[in-house]
Order: structure tokens, then C-alpha cells, then sequence
């Protein structure tokens, strides 16, 4: 189960984080590394500070984007401090932890996402997630050092791992088959494209149309059946926009 489950440290700027990371992974059982354009890796200040775990960080995948980190999942979980301009669905840490576990179970992957040291994770990236996480802590002072947030949650995670299901029972989980955020990004980009072909949508003064539409599709979670109708409604709408002639004066 803990194999299904990636940690995604987006654009760490410590090494020292990262192999501190590597070291709370490796203590609740996970394995599943992926970097997201790290400033300084590989570092020997990362192997010192992993403290065993050099193994997590030698399987530990670098990747170009976000997008590229998340395209195997189906269920993305990103770790937020901050009230944002769009609300999203927030859960505290072990609730999240649950819904993850319960879904990696089942035998799909899952990913949790944690932000930049000093600026956390962007809203874009934000609006790639299914849901936000958030650690209760001091309000006074709730400052976590990154690999301080990658323990508690990785803990979390184990302890979840420990009474999860067999089959996921969460209702938020998609009748049929998963789809992955590859597939996602493919939709949502086909999205795009036909609802700016069709007006609905200004390129030039988008608004929040479009991280409206993510959460709501996070939100609804359409397996592969629905994902493929929603395809082929949008394919049939280009069709349409095709083969349609512009009115000629007079007619």
C-alpha cells in the first residue's frame, strides 16, 4: 500500500531538506521520491542529512514540471498553510491521510505535494490537487520546517496504511475506473481550447473560469467512462465549430 503513495517536493531550494525528507520517508515506510526542478540535487549535503536513507534518495525521480510528477496518479494532494482566493476542499492532516491510504490500497497511485520552503505550493499548483491539506499547529506559530511537514504526515500516512480498507469507502472515490492527472491535464487542456473556440471563454481576460472548472472536476472525480463521454462531447462540439459556415450578408 505505502508503494502507491509518491511524495512530491516541488522546487526544494535546501539539499538538506530534501535528504531530511528522504530520512521521514524512509522511518514510516515509503519509498516513492519525486523532485520537481530541486535548485541544488544531487548533493552530498542531501546524502548526509538522508542519515541511511540514500536508497530513497537514489530511486528518487527528477522531473521537468509538476505535471510530469503527477501524470501516474489519481488522487493529488497538495499541503497548504494559507487561505487562498478560491477556497478548495481542505482536510486536516489525518483525514487526508486516510483518503490517500484508503485509495492507495486499491492499488492506485496517489501523491502528496509539498511546496517551496518559503512560498509553499503556487495557486496553479494548488488547482492541480483534489484536495489541500493542513497541519493543526501552533497559531501563534505554525511555521514547519519542510521535512518537519514530511514527518508528520508521512506518520499520518503509516497510521492510515495501518486501518485502511481494502477497497477504498470514501463516496468522494470514482465508481469505475480511476483515470490518472495525465488524462485530467488532457481534458482540461481540450477544454480550454473549445471554450475559447466557442467565445465562451476570453484567453486574454480568463478570470477564474478555468480553476473553477478544475475544482469542480476534482470535486466530481469522473472515471474513465465519464471522462470519455466528456471527451467526445467536446470533439463533437469541435465538429460542429468546423463544419459551420459564417452567415453571408443577405442570407
Amino acid at each position: 500500500m505505502l508503494d502507491n503513495i509518491t511524495i512530491v517536493l516541488v522546487n526544494p531550494s535546501h539539499p538538506g531538506n530534501i535528504g531530511a525528507a528522504a530520512r521521514a520517508m524512509k522511518t514510516m515506510g515509503l519509498s516513492r521520491l519525486r523532485l520537481v526542478q530541486p535548485a541544488d540535487y544531487p548533493c552530498a549535503e542531501a546524502t548526509a542529512r538522508a542519515s541511511g536513507a540514500d536508497d530513497i534518495l537514489a530511486r528518487a525521480e527528477v522531473c521537468a514540471n509538476l505535471e510530469e510528477a503527477v501524470a501516474d496518479c489519481v488522487l493529488v494532494a497538495g499541503t497548504s498553510a494559507r487561505s487562498r482566493t478560491l477556497p478548495w476542499p481542505l482536510l486536516e492532516a489525518r483525514e487526508a491521510a486516510g483518503r490517500l491510504a484508503a485509495e492507495a490500497g486499491a492499488g492506485d497511485r496517489v501523491a502528496l505535494l509539498f511546496g517551496r520552503e518559503r512560498t509553499g505550493l503556487t495557486n496553479d499548483e494548488l488547482a492541480r490537487c483534489h484536495f489541500h491539506v493542513t497541519i493543526s499547529s501552533n497559531p501563534d506559530y505554525s511555521s514547519l520546517n519542510l521535512a518537519a511537514a514530511v514527518q508528520i504526515l508521512a506518520y499520518e500516512l503509516r497510521l492510515a496504511a495501518g486501518a485502511a480498507p481494502a477497497r477504498p469507502a470514501a463516496p468522494e472515490a470514482p465508481e469505475g475506473e480511476p483515470v490518472t492527472q495525465a488524462e485530467m491535464e488532457g481534458f482540461y487542456g481540450h477544454l480550454e481550447r473549445v471554450l475559447v473556440a466557442t467565445g465562451f471563454l476570453d484567453p486574454d481576460s480568463p478570470k477564474r473560469l478555468l480553476p473553477r472548472l478544475r475544482r469542480l472536476y476534482a470535486r466530481a472525480r469522473p472515471d474513465r467512462v465519464e471522462l470519455n463521454i466528456l471527451r467526445g462531447m467536446l470533439k463533437a462540439m469541435e465538429k460542429h465549430l468546423q463544419f459551420r459556415r459564417p452567415t453571408e450578408p443577405g442570407d
